[in-house]
């Protein structure tokens, strides 16, 4: 089995949400060869959507709520009006979007928290699923709607329980030993709790590898609108390329310093379980796009990605000298502020790192001055080159040093992985410090 996923603009339009059959080719006899199960985003723009009708909620602004939620449904009318060519599919989808818009405008007459609002940004989800499922049975192909929220869960710890995922799901597919293809939700999921929940941002992605992960498919695909993952930021370099075949930690590191086609965790599931993800072009399904798999081409530096919004902070202290217990200490101030760390250099009496969660940077500052001077620099970006950086390899982070020279450099990370150099510059150096890397590396 294959699992296959697509964004916001793979659905953005009716035109688009139509040419998804083009992609999906599903077996229409019901062998058990060919079964497919189809991860879908929100419509393009409708999760932002949901967002603001949420906070509206949030500030006790009901009236701002319900011009907003309006808003959205009448660009659901339209989208259902264009999507439907028979007069019960038109039926179908007008009571589709009532149903849920009549859901999200009763929250005005009840107390609004963040649980109510999660229920309301899963709405996009289960919208686009259902209409899609009624657009293939309009055009009479056969096809089944799972419901996330009856298999994907998290624990109390917000990580998603695999074992479950993959015991209720095989389960509800068992079901169905003649069907073929399966429409599901990303992003959304059911908390320790039972209560609707969400996997955050972009997480239709990780939806789609905690699926293949949790059924042991045969290979994830993460379709969107670029072929594959670039070897540098086609926004901002030209004549960038895709990069054929990634290993599981490459990728990883280039989804977490800045490659915005894939979702930093959705690697780690298919990574763990040694499921094969490829990363397609909607718009040119027949291109190669990028293999993830568990090995890649040695002796090869792959890609280069950035990381905006960085801030640097450095501690300099006497008493780290000679001493131990020093940076665990340090580091308790970030755990309990709930901070992730990107990177880190030492040396003899000082520490630098950086952060990119600036929720609670002043509480953390207070804290981090009982130890020593600190000084906090912001407006800063990292810049990850990935490729074979093993200890025995000779050239390749000279060559990355060379590229750069000319650019001040805030800090290196050389060594705590053999995937990648990480280097933090001024944001303002940031276009050319990829340009120049990319004529010196490509």
């Amino acid at each position: 089995m294959k699992i296959l996923k697509f964004g916001g603009t793979s659905v953005g339009s009716p035109e688009r949400m139509k040419k998804l059959l083009d992609v999906i080719r599903p077996n229409l006899s019901g062998s058990n060869d060919e079964k497919q199960i189809v991860v879908l985003s929100a419509v393009a723009g409708t999760t932002n959507s949901l967002v603001e009708i949420s906070q509206a909620y949030l500030n006790g602004d009901k009236r701002k709520a319900g011009e907003l939620t309006k808003e959205l449904h009448d660009k659901y009318k339209i989208f259902v009006r264009e999507l439907f060519a028979t007069e019960q599919g038109l039926t179908n989808g007008k009571e589709l979007i009532d149903y849920h818009f009549t859901l999200i405008s009763s929250f005005a007459n009840e107390l609004f928290t963040p649980i109510e609002e999660k229920s309301i940004l899963a709405q996009g989800e289960l919208m686009s699923t259902a209409l899609y499922h009624f657009y293939l049975t309009e055009i009479g192909v056969r096809s089944v709607l799972l419901p996330a929220l009856d298999f994907m869960k998290i624990d109390e710890d917000n990580e998603p329980v695999v074992e479950y995922i993959g015991e209720h799901l095989t389960r509800i597919l068992n079901k169905y030993p003649d069907q073929a293809l399966f429409i599901t939700q990303g992003y959304i999921c059911r908390n320790s709790f039972g209560e609707i929940d969400n996997l955050r941002r972009g997480g239709s992605d990780y939806t789609a590898s905690l699926i293949g992960a949790a059924i042991r498919a045969e290979e994830v695909q993460i379709w969107t609108d670029i072929s594959g993952m670039h070897n540098n930021d086609p926004r901002i370099v030209s004549g960038t390329k895709p990069v054929s075949v990634l290993s599981f930690e490459e990728a990883a590191e280039l989804a977490y310093f800045g490659a915005k086609i894939l979702h930093p965790q959705s690697v780690l599931p298919a990574q763990k379980y040694r499921i094969p993800v490829r990363l397609l072009n909607t718009m040119e399904p027949d291109a190669h796009g990028t293999l993830i798999a568990g090995e890649s081409e040695k002796g090869k530096i792959k890609s280069i990605a950035a990381k905006d919004g960085i801030i640097a902070i450095k501690i300099q202290s006497s008493r780290m000298l000679l001493a131990y217990g020093f940076l665990r200490r340090v580091f308790e101030v970030f755990e309990r502020y709930k901070t992730p760390i990107d990177m880190i250099t030492t040396s003899e009496v000082a520490v630098s790192l950086t952060i990119d969660d600036t929720t609670y940077l002043q509480e953390i500052i207070k804290e981090l001055n009982d130890f020593g001077s600190v000084e906090v620099d912001e407006n800063q970006t990292i810049i990850c080159v990935v490729g074979d950086f093993s200890f025995d390899k000779h050239g390749y982070s000279s060559r990355v040093f060379e590229a750069l020279k000319h650019i001040p450099i805030r800090m290196i990370s050389f060594g705590g992985s053999n995937y990648n150099i990480s280097l933090l510059v001024n944001t303002s150096d940031k276009t050319e410090a990829l340009r120049s890397l990319h004529n010196r590396l490509f």
